[in-house]
């Protein structure tokens, strides 16, 4: 990517080296053997119940923490940074044309575990997105280790992965989380894992349509970058988690949707750089 001396977020809070909190909240672990915790580890977020969270949040905490953390200046932050930048440039001006504001999201810098509004998380659930408190969660080791086991580096793999968790904070700003939980709540377990797939699939999408956007104003793609976007995309696919961890698949347990069609809404909206290209919950199959 060709991010350069590009403008820096502000939105981003270091908590790195500053461990959890008690609570209740996600418990990652516990007597989990290490297929299921590869399978968790290897999702672009966590379990539908936080991305949707409803109901009694763990109060948030927002200040950094000290105790060995990285220092603010280092690649990671500053990478991260530059890319949250760059998402705020294309969104700020997208709901200005719909006439509405967007609410700038935090980036939350952690390490081991962290508190959010939808609970405990640790490390081990990967990237996530809390509506609680409007948060993007990562965790800069982990994600590298991630890219590592699923053979899909690249700095534009690790900015897919940003801007996949900054489309979940579209889709709050826009209703979709909320109207997706309200379904939910009527759903049986395979009905609620479909509408999460489309929730996935859309965020997916929206990746793409900022890629897009931010490459037609800014040109921050170098030879090869879409190729890793693609190739992300398609290495977090159900399908393939599945097969990797239990060496079988079962459709009606998806919640993040196939290689095939986490590639295909990427694709989709990179090609059209279009918000309404992203309509994943049109009747016909996603």
């Amino acid at each position: 990517m060709q991010l350069g001396d590009g403008r820096e977020s502000s939105n981003v809070e270091d908590r790195r080296g500053g461990g959890g909190f008690g609570g209740r909240g996600i418990a990652v672990g516990g007597g989990l053997g290490s297929v299921v915790l590869v399978v968790l580890a290897l999702l672009f977020g966590v379990d539908p119940g936080v991305i949707l969270s409803g109901g009694d949040p763990a109060p948030a905490r927002t200040e950094t923490q000290g105790g060995g953390a990285p220092p603010a200046d280092d690649a990671g932050s500053r990478f991260v940074r530059r890319v949250l930048a760059e998402t705020e440039d294309v969104w700020n001006p997208v709901f200005q044309q719909m006439n509405r504001r967007y609410q700038e999201p935090r980036l939350v810098l952690f390490s081991g575990a962290v508190q959010s509004a939808c609970g405990m998380a640790q490390a081990a659930v990967g990237p996530f997105y809390c509506p609680g408190d409007q948060r993007v969660y990562i965790d800069l080791d982990f994600l590298a280790q991630m890219q590592r086991q699923l053979g899909a580096p690249g700095d534009f793999a690790a900015a897919y992965v940003i801007a996949h968790e900054v489309g979940h904070h579209v889709q709050n700003q826009l209703g979709v989380l909320g109207r997706v939980q309200e379904l939910r709540g009527r759903a049986s377990e395979a009905e609620g894992n479909a509408l999460q797939v489309r929730v996935e699939l859309q965020a997916d999408c929206l990746a793409g349509m900022w890629a897009r956007r931010a490459q037609d104003a800014r040109q921050i793609l170098e030879d090869g970058d879409i190729e890793e976007g693609l190739n992300a995309a398609a290495a977090v696919g159900d399908d393939r988690l599945q097969r990797r961890a239990r060496g079988q698949v079962q459709p009606d347990s998806f919640t993040h949707g196939s290689s095939e069609q986490r590639v295909r809404w990427f694709r989709t909206g990179l090609q059209s750089g279009q918000l309404e290209a992203c309509d994943t919950f049109r009747p016909a199959r996603p």
